[in-house]
């Protein structure tokens, strides 16, 4: 079997990662922040350390600014709704996931305005288009650091840039960069931060998080038991606490932590230059097979690992089945969540097959993908 959706979710994890699941769940699984005894503790200290071990990846001054949640869409939802208010305006563009578009269509009920800015056919978006957008009311730009369907990496620097200049909160959704990526919100002048756990940070399902700067005001979307501030009625005003009701996740935020723990260790740049060679073999082996039709940008300094593409005239899940089925290729076809971005390039009625590169595939996987694809194309072109 080669696994090639890893945009979607890594497989497999680190082992380091189940271990540290499983001991958690024999040996401390407890509510942490709820009680003073040893296995609540433990399990405090240990939801602690995933939060250090994401500021140090992220360059965030105080851990306590990340709020756990389930994934990159809550993250969004909460960051998009709890923010933004009725007379406001918000920037958005065409290479968005639903998770971004969708929450910011819900508010234009309550009044609030949106502008998305088209990027071109690779998926790339100019700042200057994003600075035209600008009116006196625009409160948040939004913007991926790279789309998860032509792996363009925007330039989120610049982006930030020009947000501070003119006063304006910058969001970004780092669900394809993150683990893979530099993000340094100081530098990248990054306000919100929106990041899941189940992708290239190689934790488990279930698991994400929301970064807030400081002196940033977000209403909660949901209340309810905090272990703080137990006496009073009104939610606590404190981070996380604000934004973390209930009990939560906590064999899967330690499996997070592993996760990023596996990360730093190995180093970043060492992961991103493994996956930026498999990109390259996968790339230069089908972009003039007779028949392929590959989005994106074709130079890989510019893309994440992930490769969009179609064959001939033929169905993109047409093709994705005899992939599974034939090739044992698990890969994913359609419009991949983000509608905007596939009318963007051209594949919306039809969508089109994304192949995502993760830490765990060999060279030996790709060079049997692109044998695949030869194979596939061969029939489809002599048909």
């Amino acid at each position: 079997m080669i696994y090639l959706d890893n945009a979607a979710t890594t497989f497999k994890k680190p082992e380091i990662v189940y271990e540290k699941m499983i001991e958690c769940m024999k040996d401390y699984s407890a509510n942490p922040g709820r009680a003073g005894h040893k296995l609540a503790m433990r399990a405090g200290r240990e939801i602690y350390q995933a939060r250090e071990n994401l500021a140090k990846l992220f360059n965030i001054k105080n851990p306590m600014n990340i709020v756990f949640t389930q994934n990159a869409t809550e993250s969004l939802n909460l960051a998009i709704k709890g923010f933004l208010k009725s007379g406001d305006h918000v920037i958005t563009t065409t290479m968005e996931h639903n998770s971004v578009l969708r929450p910011i269509k819900t508010l234009e009920k309550i009044g609030v305005e949106n502008t998305i800015v088209k990027c071109d056919k690779e998926g790339f978006i100019k700042t200057q288009d994003i600075k035209k957008a600008i009116k006196e009311n625009t409160k948040l730009i939004v913007t991926t650091h790279a789309s998860n369907i032509t792996g363009s990496i925007l330039d989120i620097e610049e982006i930030g840039k020009l947000a501070k200049e003119n006063n304006i909160l910058y969001l970004v959704d780092s669900a394809q960069t993150a683990g893979i990526y530099d993000i340094d919100v100081g530098r990248m002048n990054i306000d919100m931060l929106a990041f899941t756990g189940h992708k290239s940070l190689l934790g488990p399902q279930g698991t994400g998080g929301l970064y807030i700067k400081e002196g940033i005001k977000v209403n909660s979307l949901i209340e309810g038991g905090t272990g703080s501030k137990s006496h009073e009625l009104d939610q606590p005003d404190i981070l996380p606490d604000k934004y973390e009701s209930g009990t939560p996740n906590t064999p899967g935020i330690v499996g997070l932590s592993a996760g990023v723990q596996y990360i730093l260790d190995k180093g970043i740049e060492k992961i991103r230059q493994e996956e930026e060679e498999l990109l390259k073999i996968f790339i230069d082996g089908i972009k003039d097979v007779k028949g392929v039709i590959l989005y994106g940008p074709k130079d890989i300094s510019k893309r994440a690992p992930v490769i969009l593409l179609n064959i001939g005239s033929e169905d993109s899940s047409e093709i994705s089945y005899i992939l599974d089925n034939v090739f044992d290729i698990q890969t994913r076809s359609g419009l991949h969540c983000a509608p905007l971005a596939h009318d963007t390039i051209g594949t919306l009625e039809r969508g089109a097959i994304r192949f995502s590169i993760g830490p765990f595939n060999t060279k030996d996987d790709i060079i049997k993908t692109i044998d695949a694809i030869k194979q596939i194309a061969k029939e489809v072109n002599d048909n």
